[in-house]
């Protein structure tokens, strides 16, 4: 049966109230929409109650602009289904960009994908695009060298799936203005939304966003209307005036025959309170009630019939809530069951789960016709379209299937109460039972997160558990984090402790997406629980992964005394199971504390041999990063040729891995070097390369650290103004972060350029700041760094003239870090800070053994300037 058509009677009710009393809105959505004044982002919320007019304003305003024809931008249009989908507003945007109708098979739809990606960015990066967009399509394309590289490291596949989304939506919004229209926003995946509030902050190019919601929107996302707060406007949709409803009563009501009686006008109007949603519904209470009935069942043309005696004993609705309620049981048994059976699948529903609850509640026939039993359900939808109840959409989820959508979620929310909750868990296990049998949608997340909804609903609590941790390594494989860890906590919750060995795995992937997502009080307790259950089963290999994974959230917070045992243990653990790689991973982690710590020694011994057992794995990515690990503490140890070969070698094989923010770690490191060789020019432009990938890419903690990087080189290179700019622009972020370490850094950068710059009060404050925050850190390296910093302005006179003499001290206890941690280049540098000041300074002019001192400290810091300008071969 052709559920796309409807009958006589269902084109008499094909009711539509007229747009009355909404011009000034229409104007401004319409002019919103035409501004090509504006070269970003620019946003309009409207926001209204159920029924108010928001859609039909939309329809109204689009049809507008596109008799505007070559003028107009180009629009695509979405709805917000359900929110159990990640990214699935972007999904039907896309769909709609790309063209793709119902049924295109994959190939097709993909090579469609392809061409018109490669005509936006002229075959710029269009392998990667076409993955991360096609991800959202539900379309796999092959992964491209970039996307292999992040595969493993789920924070940098996030951030650069949303860059390379932005980078097509504002290079195809250059090309043409773009428009991108959503209807109930407040319905959206919390992907979706993520994605769109980036969007409109960041894409600098002609982009109008157009949606609609209720104000459940905002207590959502309370702080929706200050994204991109000054490019974003409110618009309110209230009740229209009687003037207006009395108008809108009388189209709707233009078929009677005779015109529009005043009685059911005014009982529409006084009932409605300005609702146009609310007047339509009061015109299918009439057709329920029998009060209008089409004139000629063969003829829809001929107009209704009117039965005012029959207005008497209809208990007219005075809302929406309680119109539905009437539409809803007037209903024969037969829709009115489909309709509780679609309204427990939920706001979206599929013509074959109705099918797979038919036959549960029936019993089996004897001899199974094919087809036979279908009739039933596809008649009774073809009812509900005509009723109004339900639409059916132009694609759908699952291939070959039909798939319908509740046209008022509240009818689906009153239905859903009045069903038994045996009859309803029924239900929830046939729909299950359904898509268990599914074998084409193995890894999909919304399959998963459906099955573990109907499985948990019929009281399957392992199974539902297990179906939502599938979830979420689905949506995690998609760099879906947040969803991700949602789907992690439901799944852990419910599977409880009937399947351990499932449960060690989850806990890590989810302990990692919290990482991801900056909860990483959250990520220890999944590590700590993980590390419990390996435990129990004996499970040695997930022991040594969860004492790794503690280690390195406690090294990361610079708690460097309480990783050390975690770092010792997994490598005990790995050991006694022969885990090779778990093995070369705890090395590298120690090779690092012990880098951390000062211990260069202990540090290039530990990185060397895990970097031996990566090239005998054949880890590319690791052994990549044990280079670069290797070359920055070869850099701190003094042996400068030694370290640029290495990173210079890690730069190379990540630029042919195409791992973005490796590379940020390759440049950041070759531009310390250059640094140290006071070589800032160099040093500024590695700088610069680094902080335009990592700026693509999105990574606000990476970029405060480049950012950082470039302030102290301006620094150096006498732009003083630039620097505290930049300086400044770093401290902000990092303080939003709550990045402890590099925050400490950016204070530091300020202290030295208002040293240079002569302001001595706000070096000192910034100075001490930076004090307290290494001391805290407990970090040798940077505490060195600081007091030596702090040296320079208490010589300066910060803290007054009676104060100057403890320069000294600074500087001492500067060089006393250095000696212990073996930096040998930060020796040299407070040496020879400690040997100007006294030189220069009144209050030791007349101390020869200081003096002398001094003197000696000089020499020695030019001796290892010389010895490793010589070993880089710079004269």
């Amino acid at each position: 049966m052709d559920l796309s058509k409807g009958s006589g009677r269902g084109e008499s009710l094909s009711l539509r109230a007229p747009l009355v009393g909404r011009d000034a809105e229409l104007a401004k959505l319409e002019a919103f929409l035409l501004d090509r004044s504006e070269r970003r982002a620019r946003t309009v919320t409207v926001l209204g109650a159920g029924g108010i007019g928001k859609t039909r304003l939309l329809d109204e305003v689009l049809a507008r602009v596109a008799d505007v024809g070559l003028k107009g931008p180009r629009i695509y249009r979405s709805s917000a289904r359900t929110a159990s989908r990640g990214f699935g507003v972007f999904a039907r945007l896309l769909r709609a960009r790309f063209g793709l109708a119902e049924g295109t098979p994959s190939e097709d739809a993909k090579a469609q994908v392809r061409d018109q990606v490669s005509n936006v960015l002229d075959d710029r990066r269009v392998s990667d695009v076409c993955f991360f967009l096609g991800q959202m399509m539900d379309l796999r394309f092959f992964d491209s060298p970039l996307t292999k590289a992040v595969a493993q490291d789920a924070a940098q596949a996030a951030h650069l799936g949303r860059a390379i989304v932005k980078s097509f939506f504002e290079a195809d919004a250059t090309h043409t203005p773009l428009g991108l229209v959503i209807d109930d926003l407040h319905l959206a995946d919390d992907d979706s939304l993520s994605l769109l509030g980036y969007l409109m902050e960041q894409v600098e190019a002609p982009l109008a966003v157009l949606a609609t919601a209720r104000n459940e929107i905002v207590s959502r996302r309370e702080g929706w209307f200050e994204v991109a707060a000054e490019r974003h406007q409110r618009m309110d949709l209230g009740s229209v005036d009687e003037g207006a409803a009395r108008g809108i009563a009388r189209a709707l009501l233009a078929p009677c025959n005779g015109g529009p009686p005043d009685r059911l006008v005014d009982a529409a109007v006084s009932s409605a309170e300005g609702n146009p949603g609310l007047l339509e519904q009061m015109v299918r209470v009439y057709h329920d009630a029998q009060v209008l009935q089409a004139a000629d069942t063969i003829n829809p043309g001929a107009g209704w019939k009117v039965n005012l005696g029959r207005l008497v004993g209809v208990e007219l609705p005075l809302s929406i809530d309680a119109a539905v309620e009437a539409r809803t049981g007037a209903l024969p048994p037969r829709e009115r069951r489909i309709l509780e059976w679609a309204a427990v699948m939920g706001s979206v529903f599929w013509r074959g789960g109705l099918l797979a609850i038919e036959r549960h509640e029936a019993a089996p026939p004897e001899f199974w016709r094919p087809f036979g039993d279908e009739a039933e359900v596809d008649a009774a939808l073809e009812e509900l379209c005509v009723r109004g109840h339900v639409l059916k959409l132009p694609d759908s989820t699952f291939p070959g299937d039909v798939e319908f959508v509740f046209k008022h979620n509240l009818e689906r929310e009153k239905i859903l109460v009045l069903i038994s909750a045996t009859a309803s868990r029924r239900y929830h296990q046939a729909i299950a039972d359904w898509l268990g049998g599914m074998s084409t949608l193995d890894a999909e997340e919304e399959y998963f997160a459906m099955l573990g909804e109907h499985l948990q609903a019929a009281g399957g609590q392992t199974r539902a558990g297990r179906a939502y941790l599938d979830a979420g390594d689905s949506a995690r494989a998609h760099f879906r984090s947040r969803r991700a860890e949602e789907y992690y906590q439901r799944g852990l919750e419910l599977l409880g402790e009937d399947d351990p060995r499932r449960r060690i795995d989850a806990l890590h992937n989810r302990g990692d997406v919290l990482l991801v997502l900056g909860k990483r009080d959250e990520a220890l307790a999944a590590f700590r629980e993980m590390l419990s259950v390996a435990y129990r089963v004996g499970s040695l290999s997930a022991g040594g992964a969860a004492h790794g994974r503690i280690g390195r959230l406690h090294r990361g917070a610079g708690a460097l005394s309480d990783a050390r045992p975690h770092f010792t243990t997994a490598l005990e653990l790995y050991t006694a199971v022969h885990d090779e790689r778990g093995i070369a991973s705890s090395r590298d982690d120690m090779g690092q504390l012990h880098w951390m710590k000062g211990e260069y020694e202990l540090a290039l011994e530990e990185l060397k041999a895990a970097l031996e057992m990566r090239r005998a794995q054949g880890d590319r990515r690791n052994i990549a990063l044990s280079l670069a690990n290797l070359g920055r503490v070869m850099l701190d140890h003094g042996q400068p040729a030694e370290a640029r070969a290495a990173l210079e070698s890690a730069l190379a094989m990540r630029r042919e891995l195409g791992d973005p923010l490796d590379i940020v770690s390759s440049l950041t490191d070759l531009g310390r070097l250059a640094q140290d060789q006071a070589d800032h020019r160099l040093a500024l432009s590695l700088f610069r390369e680094a902080y335009a990938i990592v700026e693509e890419v999105g990574e606000r903690t990476r970029m405060a650290s480049v950012m950082t990087l470039i302030g102290e080189t301006y620094h150096r290179l006498g732009d003083v103004e630039q620097a505290v700019k930049v300086l400044t622009d770093a401290e902000h972020l990092c303080d939003e972060l709550g990045d402890r370490l590099h925050l400490g850094e950016a204070k530091r950068g300020l202290a030295k350029v208002f040293l240079k710059q002569g302001d001595l009060r706000k070096a000192r404050d910034s100075v001490k700041l930076a004090m307290d925050i290494f001391g805290q850190v407990k970090s040798k390296p940077h505490l060195a760094s600081v007091l030596r910093t702090c040296g320079e302005i208490t010589a300066a006179g910060a803290w007054g003239e009676s104060h100057r003499p403890k320069a000294a001290d600074y500087f001492m206890r500067s060089i006393q870090l250095c000696k212990e941690i073996g930096n040998e280049l930060e020796i040299a540098k407070s040496y020879r800070a400690f040997a100007r000041y006294v030189q220069c300074s009144e209050d030791w002019r007349d101390n020869e053994e200081i003096q002398t001192k001094a003197t000696r400290l000089a020499a020695m810091a030019e001796e290892i300037f010389a010895r490793r300008r010589s070993a880089l071969g710079v004269r």
